[in-house]
């Protein structure tokens, strides 16, 4: 099953694929565990600020000061492995002082019309077991606007999903502001999007509660 969805926020898009997921996944398994899963989803969201007013009210504030942690601490991450977290990667790139963020800033300043402004988290020599999640982030200005197009083999939208976008987010208002361009899309395309038995009670909580306080509701 292929997903597209379109949505003007990142709290709109993360609610948007949980309900695909719930409603429509096949049963899977991932490290052992019971998960639901979409394949090969895309979120395509139209205005992606890192506050959103959704996640905000509903996300757990614990999972999302861990994903902050993860893309702005170099420490290892405990909770993956001693794994080196998404801060290392983007800022320290294999260990070789190489920041990839100010690197995609350079070339869009010398050639705002390139199309290779691109970088990644997989750190091949590195990477002897964890495999970061989000591995390619490719920015571009198609339209006078910094766009953003994000490749993740997985993404965990029960615990995790939020964060990771909150976070992208964020990291394309950063560029977008040394570029002292407009934030525009933020398109990320997920090989497989899902949840885990664990969080389905927690996310139709939060579907319940969204739709509650809903206009329609």
């Amino acid at each position: 099953m292929t997903v597209q969805v379109t949505t003007e926020t990142i709290g709109e898009a993360w609610l948007t694929i949980a309900i695909a997921i719930l409603d429509s996944g096949k049963r899977s398994t991932y490290d052992g565990l019971p998960i639901l899963e979409v394949a090969q989803a895309t979120l395509d969201i139209t205005h992606p600020h890192p506050y959103d007013a959704l996640i905000a009210r509903h996300a757990d504030p614990e999972r999302l000061e861990w994903m902050r942690a993860n893309f702005t601490d170099h420490s290892r991450v405990a909770a993956l492995g001693d794994a080196r977290s998404y801060a290392s990667r983007l800022f320290d790139y294999a260990e070789s002082g190489t920041d990839q963020i100010e690197w995609v800033i350079r070339r869009l300043r010398d050639d705002p019309t390139s199309r290779s402004a691109t970088i990644t988290t997989f750190e091949p020599l590195l990477d002897s077991s964890y495999i970061p999640c989000v591995s390619l982030l490719d920015f571009w200005i198609p339209e006078g606007a910094l766009e953003l197009v994000v490749y993740a083999h997985s993404i965990d939208f029960g615990a995790k999903g939020y964060g990771n976008l909150v976070q992208l987010a964020e990291l394309q208002q950063r560029v977008s502001r040394e570029l002292d361009l407009p934030c525009g899309r933020l398109v990320f395309i997920i090989k497989s999007a899902h949840i885990y038995e664990t969080d389905f009670a927690y996310m139709r909580s939060v579907l319940k509660d969204v739709a509650a306080l809903s206009p329609q509701g």
